[in-house]
């Protein structure tokens, strides 16, 4: 059965893959994005379906849809973005779940939250289970993302609580593909970007520090997952257990590139995570969830397509 979803920050890099799919199955889909790290080429295949509504709005500001299902993916991700404006992103963090979730009782839609591993800080704990309370700096560089995706937990537990909204949260961890921003500073994108053009590749601190890496298909199965689960609020990890230090990533990415680019090592930002990996147990268990593509495959389609993109910019 087709249902009205809405997609707050549908124009980016997740969003607009959740959005071919919900498409592709039949949904409506609203998209409400303020095009800050949104590109509405990520949607011009669909910009001519029937389906498909696209809102420049700012979730900030309150607004009235009537929706079956609201998908809370709006907020700047990456540190170059979300430290470009703190006020912002802890405004759209906070003011923007709050609207969300006011629209979702008002209407009686089911609403999902996308959180981030970024709540569990630098970890103490590893790998990171959805019981870890985590290690953040209250007044770090980093808190307008990781203290806002926090109290939008807290607000969507507290909504689900107090007003039987029917809410769920997942935890996102490092997800990487096709669409992501060159500029965004994330490693993914970084290394790539630098190693297509020959330049040294950029690592911070010794590059023993780990991420794991989702591929984004993965990551909007797993969003989809938690959305049609019932009887379950989360929050659950979604995530790809697989850890690789950043000495080991750049390795594969020159490798597979074909790139004579070699690394350069800068000084580690402040409060930058030295691990993290998910415990990815309670996906598998109440989701039926886990990764299928692996690093190699996901990164060599990411690779193609930035290839493609970087050509066309250049021609």
């Amino acid at each position: 059965m087709s249902s009205r979803i809405l997609v707050t920050g549908g124009a980016g890099f997740i969003g607009s893959h959740l959005c071919d799919e919900l498409l592709q199955q039949g949904h409506e889909v609203i998209v409400l994005d303020n095009f800050f790290t949104g590109r509405k080429r990520n949607l011009e295949q669909h910009l001519s379906h029937p389906q498909l509504e696209v809102i420049r709005a700012d979730v900030t500001e309150p607004i009235l849809l009537e929706v079956d299902e609201i998908y809370h993916l709006a907020c700047p991700a990456s540190p170059v973005h979300y430290q470009h404006n703190p006020i912002k992103t802890v405004k759209t963090n906070v003011l923007g779940t709050l609207h969300m979730l006011g629209l979702a009782k008002r209407v009686g839609a089911k609403f999902l939250l996308a959180s981030t591993s970024e709540v569990y800080g630098d970890p103490q704990e590893h790998p990171q289970t959805e019981e870890y309370w985590g290690n953040v700096n209250p007044i770090g560089p980093r808190s307008c993302y990781d203290e806002g995706k926090r109290i939008a937990e807290t607000l969507t537990e507290n909504y689900r609580l107090e007003h039987g909204l029917d809410t769920r949260i997942v935890r996102i961890f490092n997800t990487y593909g096709p669409r992501m921003l060159f500029d965004d500073g994330r490693v993914v994108s970084n290394f790539i970007v630098q190693a297509l053009a020959n330049q040294p590749i950029t690592i911070f601190g010794d590059g023993e520090q780990t991420r794991s890496f989702c591929y984004v298909s993965d990551l909007v199965r797993g969003l989809q997952s938690m959305m049609a689960v019932k009887d379950f609020s989360g929050p659950v990890n979604l995530g790809n257990p697989e850890e690789f230090t950043m000495n080991a990533l750049a390795e594969k990415i020159i490798q597979l590139t074909g790139s004579s680019s070699k690394k350069v090592n800068r000084e580690l930002p402040q409060d930058d995570p030295t691990r993290r990996r998910p415990d990815i147990r309670r996906a598998q268990e109440k989701l039926g969830w886990e990764p299928a593509v692996s690093v190699d495959d996901g990164l060599q389609r990411t690779i193609l397509e930035f290839r493609e993109r970087l050509e066309s910019v250049e021609s």
